[in-house]
């Protein structure tokens, strides 16, 4: 979602000036895109016995992709309104905007979906998330902090009892792969794989979407809220990964848990650093102690959100410093952050044309990473400087638009 803001103007190509955006957001949300890359095309084990975790998987697994589904929530605060909710008519027009453009993501999401490819695809469970942040865009700071907390909280342990009932049906309400327009047929099972048995369970994850509402209806352009941000985030994540960690390596949480799987030489150490996903949580409420990414506990949720926020209050005092030294130090990732849905959705395309084939002759992974991720930064400035939105988003703005009321937004 776009960020508007009085403080800085652009023109199109044509002349007609369009609001500004707050770049520092807009650079959270490329360097969330870069992120994510990374766990797709780099390692985030080593291939030794024990899969050590790289650095790719300690830095960026879990929290890219929390980052990215903060933002959302930040981009949706900052079009319905910024730090005064809009309410009425107003609001009612913004809710079935935000549910037009829901739908364009999800027919991407579901599109993709059709590709043979290894990797988790967000959009669908992005736009539901969408439509399940609907009721919450009328709210203030105070209540949507109630709300986040309450939710970080209590979604985990809901989702702890119910899914193994759901795994435990004939056939088990789990896809096992990326939604896609077939699975239409049977909603049941979609529904309970997007909500809660899949990659990114919604359920949980609109945690993430409830923080961004709150840090995006705060004043971002003051200059104390970024820094309280980065502060109070770095301060925040800091104390849930260390009581996630202390659960699991002082208190006997992964002792516990390797009896339970009863599977000798397992590396859960390494599991528990980098992605938990792929192991049934059930059977120990251990589980809910641990701040593993992709783990979904109340201290991953709390750990990734508070990273979230403090990047994009790093990426906000940078913009801020820019405009003082008069350079435009972010253009590197704000361009590829204004344009996320289309240059991620050509990066799962790219991917899935090399899945089970050998890259080509003189690749190797790193190469490959680094030369999506220049072409996305490449093609983000060059859609930067000329003012120009990315394919997908002129559709997603098209559809908010006229969900909003009026063609003649458009023109």
């Amino acid at each position: 979602m776009t960020s508007r803001t009085p403080a800085t103007r652009s023109r199109t190509p044509s002349g007609k000036e369009l609001p500004g955006r707050l770049r520092g957001i807009d650079a959270a949300r490329g360097l969330a895109l870069l992120g994510m890359m990374a766990t797709h095309l780099l390692p985030t084990f080593e291939s030794d016995a024990n899969l050590t975790p790289t650095w790719i998987g300690l830095t960026f697994s879990g929290r890219a992709a929390a980052l990215f589904a903060v933002l959302a929530g930040v981009g949706l605060a900052l079009s319905t309104g910024k730090d005064r909710p809009l309410a009425g008519s107003g609001l009612s027009a913004a809710r079935r905007g935000v549910a037009l453009r829901a739908l364009v993501i999800a027919a991407v999401g579901l599109t993709l979906g059709l590709l043979e490819v290894n990797v988790a695809v967000i959009l669908v469970h992005y736009a539901v998330l969408f439509l399940c942040i609907l009721p919450f865009l009328g709210l203030g700071v105070k209540p949507l902090c109630a709300w986040a907390g309450g939710w970080i909280l209590a979604s985990p342990v809901l989702a702890y009892l119910l899914r193994p009932w759901l795994l435990a049906a004939e056939p088990p309400l789990k896809l096992g792969h990326n939604p896609g327009w077939e699975d239409l047929a049977t909603p049941g099972q979609l529904l309970a794989d997007i909500f809660l048995t899949g990659y990114y369970p919604v359920f949980q994850w609109l945690s993430y979407l409830l923080v961004g509402l709150v840090i995006g209806r705060l004043a971002l352009t003051k200059a104390l809220v970024p820094a309280v941000l980065l502060v109070g985030g770095t301060v925040v994540a800091v104390a849930a990964k260390t009581l996630g960690t202390a659960a699991m390596e002082d208190w006997g949480g992964r002792a516990a848990l390797e009896l339970l799987l009863n599977s000798p030489g397992y590396p859960l150490g390494s599991v528990l650093q980098v992605n938990l996903t792929g192991l049934p949580q059930e059977g120990s409420w251990w589980w809910l102690a641990s701040a593993a990414p992709h783990s979904g506990t109340p201290l991953d949720l709390l750990h990734t959100s508070a990273v979230a926020a403090a990047v994009i209050g790093a990426c906000l005092l940078l913009e801020r410093l820019a405009r003082w030294v008069d350079l435009d130090l972010l253009l590197p990732l704000r361009g590829p952050g204004a344009m996320t849905l289309t240059l991620y959705t050509v990066h799962v395309w790219v991917v899935s044309t090399f899945y089970l084939k050998p890259l080509p002759a003189g690749w190797t992974e790193d190469g490959m990473y680094f030369a999506q991720a220049a072409t996305a930064i490449a093609v983000g400035i060059v859609f930067a400087r000329l003012s120009w939105r990315g394919p997908l988003e002129w559709a997603g703005h098209a559809a908010s638009m006229v969900g909003r009321g009026g063609a003649k937004a458009l023109s």
